[in-house]
């Protein structure tokens, strides 16, 4: 049987616990054992991105004890991944740890990604009929090439009608410290954001990061009307059967 780690990450556990239950079951239900390690706490990003590299250094390191088997590290956020993958060799660099933290980036995934690219998961839809639009987050397309992979999964469900964002690749605002730091600029993204969402005629926003989920569901949710939100991994998990 395939083992993987499942790192589950700070926003998934505090505000999206069943999209990290979600993630587990999709990988188990294709015969996978998923490994969660206790301890589990920050990636470190938000340090990491404000300038402050000792202290996301204290942080990181911690979870690179997590993973001591050579297994792949699954990660039900594009943004942590990308901050595992792609910075953590950056934020090590020079340090003690900089092999440990170069042979961990290599082992993470984002979920879709690794349902898709690495077990060729195939679903069979058991849902109604429904119109749904993705927000490909900025650090699962620009840190880790994620975009298509979550589009596979999705236009395998017969039932699934996914239409695309006319402007896919912007960001919805969030960012993170960017969000906090800069709320005006970020409240007028997540409104062109929404009002594409609005436009794609979709009833559910679907996205692979619960920070991305955030910003746009609690724009849409002060705004009074439009789709709802979800995270992927709920999403299909709750509408389907691993074949």
């Amino acid at each position: 049987m395939r083992e993987v780690y499942f790192y589950a990450t700070c926003l998934v556990d505090l505000f999206f616990p069943d999209a990290g239950m979600a993630g587990i079951e999709l990988l188990q239900s294709a015969g996978v054992r998923v490994i969660f390690p206790r301890g589990q706490t920050c990636c470190g990003q938000p340090a990491f991105n404000c300038g402050y590299w000792e202290q996301a250094r204290a942080v990181a390191l911690s979870q690179l004890a997590l993973f001591p088997r050579d297994l792949p590290v699954v990660l039900p956020s594009g943004s942590c991944a990308g901050m595992m993958k792609v910075h953590y060799p950056e934020l090590f660099l020079g340090q003690p740890q900089e092999a440990e933290a170069k042979a961990l980036a290599g082992r993470v995934f984002e979920l879709t990604q690794f349902l898709v690219d690495q077990l060729d998961l195939k679903l069979e839809d058991l849902g109604e009929p429904v119109r749904v639009t993705l927000h490909a987050s900025c650090h699962a397309q620009r840190d880790q090439g994620v975009l298509d992979q979550p589009k596979a999964l999705l236009r395998q469900l017969a039932n699934v009608d996914l239409v695309p964002l006319a402007r896919e690749r912007e960001c919805c605002g969030f960012g993170g410290i960017f969000a906090v730091r800069e709320p005006g600029l970020s409240e007028a993204m997540a409104r062109d954001k929404t009002e594409d969402a609005r436009a794609s005629g979709a009833a559910l926003v679907l996205s692979t990061d619960g920070g991305c989920l955030m910003n746009i569901g609690g724009t849409l949710e002060k705004q009074g009307f439009g789709p709802t939100t979800m995270h992927i991994a709920q999403f299909l998990r709750e509408r389907t059967r691993v074949r």
